[in-house]
């Protein structure tokens, strides 16, 4: 999955592993680059961007009617 490998050496205890372990991860950019791609969002469909377009006329008509009439 992430390509990185630590093996416990001797005379290692498992504080220095994992420290060992999360500098590695560090250094990699691994952990940057899954932050970095978390909120990327992709672009929408054609059928999604035709149906906001129509969305947004109508709305856009419904307060100029409702402006003609004095109520807004």
């Amino acid at each position: 999955m992430s390509g990185l490998l630590v093996e416990k050496e001797e005379r290692e205890n498992s504080r220095q592993l994992v420290s060992r372990f999360v500098r590695g991860l560090r250094r990699s950019g691994l952990v940057y680059r899954a932050k970095a791609s978390r909120y990327i969002s992709r672009p929408l469909s054609q059928k999604l961007k035709k149906e906001a377009a129509l969305r947004k006329e109508a709305t856009k008509k419904r307060y100029q009617k409702m402006q003609k009439m004095g109520k807004l």
